[in-house]
């Protein structure tokens, strides 16, 4: 059973960092490209940041220069830090899980992460 479980969200002020870990089983990490998203209410989701397989970064211009993405092989865990949060980041974040040739995509079931003063 796959399983991708997100955690770290919660309420920042403005500025404000936080890192959102996503731990993955069921799936061999490593051949999986890994990706976040979020979206907020009433808007459709959006990619935020991908990490993939081969080792690629990439970043949406939203968040780029803000946020780092990483993976930790070893934890089969991805992460998202989140640094000089503005309240437009408010949003709940998802983490996806993509193999392309498998055809297999998977998500976790979300985060909320509020910026607020």
């Amino acid at each position: 059973q796959v399983q991708l479980v997100e955690s770290g969200g919660g309420l920042v002020q403005p500025g404000g960092s936080l890192r959102l870990s996503c731990a993955a089983s069921g799936i061999i990490f490593g051949i999986y490209d890994m990706g976040w998203y979020r979206q907020a209410p009433g808007k459709e989701r959006e990619w935020v940041a991908s990490y993939r397989s081969g080792g690629r970064t990439d970043y949406a211009d939203s968040v780029k220069g803000r946020f780092i993405i990483s993976r930790d092989y070893a934890k089969n865990t991805v992460y998202l830090q989140m640094n000089s949060l503005k309240p437009d980041d408010t949003s709940v974040y998802y983490c996806k899980a993509h193999h392309i040739r498998l055809g297999t995509v998977y998500w976790g079931q979300g985060t909320q992460v509020t910026v607020s003063s």
